[in-house]
């Protein structure tokens, strides 16, 4: 395709996009007023088939290259990006059925020997979530008549005036979504989560998925940054590139030291998490969330630098199967000349090599923000992300993000609060955020 050709199909994308958020306005509106909405709802469906073709033929014509960006890492990426569902039926004696309880230890062993899984389809992260947000979780498993689990899926209701009443799986992290061992499983365990939306009055289901399985609506923008580690830090040295290793060797020179712990350093790591929030105008996490988290999971790490044994920059750790994982990071902004943060990642790394992790998970990010270059200065690869919806006819996809204008003001007052005064009304309020 000619460079013109492709840029023609990415404005008409861009135009019928626009086109079906009116369109879905119009429908919300007539239904208010009690109109007839079908037409309008055929519209939506008609603007929808044609987004799917124009993203269909873009894709199509992109260069092999771009197909596979990460080839070196080709045997070592988290299963959950590298395998797909298998339509098998494998195990699948009879009919499946979809419950709500089975025991903890068939749970478990299902997660832990599925190849998609990730540390957030365990028992620990619902302990977490229930401990920290009191939300209410819908834990299926899709079973056999032997009993034999086929799939299972994590679910969260949250429901507030603010943000609105939805079901996601999950929320507050990276990943979610269905494990199932076959096509039928799989199925179910959708159908029985939309129909949880419809019985409960939620607006939608999401599904936090690392592959596209399905034809739903999906959104792609999200990518997770992963990082191939070397097998010793001097080989991750020399990887570097030119400026990222000045920028280290400029941290050293404020004589920084760096912790990584457990409990010990919550106080400290929180500090500086609590600050770096307000500034960015987004509520805090209570630290209960991180003490749940180190207490349910036993790969679970804090990590700080000081300067002047004074904390400016941290993360929250994660491990599970070959991946290192940063959920959380944060430096204080009078910190950022000092390049505290380049240190922190150091040897946030070296730490990831020495406990013998092949992957380090540099979090998501949206494709070429500021973050997505940060990480991506390190050598990450991205890995795209598909975020799947149920929603109802003419419902647009939700935008509960700090780019939607609806939540600007809040953004911008919030960072005039005093820390302490965040940190009391934060916790509450992000309870409802996914």
């Amino acid at each position: 395709m000619k460079q013109s050709e492709n840029v023609q199909l990415k404005n008409q994308l861009k135009s019928l996009i626009r086109d079906k958020g009116v369109a879905s306005k119009a429908v919300g509106f007539a239904k208010k007023q009690n109109e007839p909405t079908a037409q309008l709802i055929a519209r939506v469906k008609r603007i929808s088939m044609a987004i799917n073709r124009i993203e269909k033929a873009i894709k199509s014509q992109k260069p092999q290259t771009n197909k596979t960006e990460t080839p070196s890492m080709a045997g070592l990426l988290p299963p959950q990006f590298s395998q797909m569902l298998k339509n098998s039926q494998q195990n699948n004696k009879g009919a499946t059925e979809i419950i709500s309880k089975v025991p903890a230890s068939q749970w478990e062993q299902y997660v832990n020997q599925h190849p998609n899984a990730t540390v957030y389809h365990s028992l620990a992260i619902r302990s977490v979530i229930e401990e920290t947000f009191h939300n209410t979780c819908h834990y299926l498993a899709a079973i056999n008549k032997e009993g034999i689990i086929q799939g299972v899926l994590p679910l969260v209701e949250m429901k507030s005036k603010l943000f609105g009443h939805f079901i996601i799986s999950l929320p507050y992290f990276n990943y979610g979504g269905i494990l199932a061992s076959n096509a039928e499983a799989y199925s179910k365990l959708m159908r029985h989560a939309i129909s949880l939306v419809k019985i409960n009055g939620a607006d939608y289901v999401e599904f936090r998925h690392c592959l596209k399985n399905n034809d739903m609506l999906t959104r792609s923008e999200k990518v997770a940054m992963l990082l191939e580690l070397p097998k010793n830090p001097e080989a991750l040295w020399s990887n570097l590139g030119t400026k990222l290793r000045a920028q280290i060797k400029k941290a050293k020179r404020n004589n920084p030291s760096f912790s990584v712990g457990g409990i010990e350093l919550l106080d400290d790591f929180y500090k500086v998490f609590a600050q770096n929030m307000r500034d960015l105008g987004t509520p805090v996490y209570s630290k209960s969330l991180f003490i749940s988290m180190l207490e349910n999971n036993k790969k679970a790490y804090i990590s700080v630098v000081y300067i002047d044994e004074k904390p400016v920059s941290c993360g929250f750790l994660l491990g599970w199967r070959n991946t290192l994982e940063i959920p959380w990071a944060s430096t204080i902004r009078k910190a950022n000349k000092t390049d505290a943060n380049m240190y922190l990642y150091w040897n946030i790394l070296k730490f990831a090599i020495e406990k013998e992790f092949s992957i380090f998970d540099f979090g998501r990010s949206n494709k070429d923000a500021s973050t997505y270059r940060f990480k991506k200065q390190w050598g990450a690869k991205p890995m795209e992300l598909h975020w799947q919806y149920w929603l109802p006819d003419g419902m647009a996809l939700p935008q509960i993000n700090p780019n939607n204008l609806k939540y600007k003001v809040t953004i911008a007052l919030w960072k005039r609060l005093p820390v302490k005064i965040a940190n009391i009304i934060g916790p509450p309020l992000v309870a409802y955020i996914p």
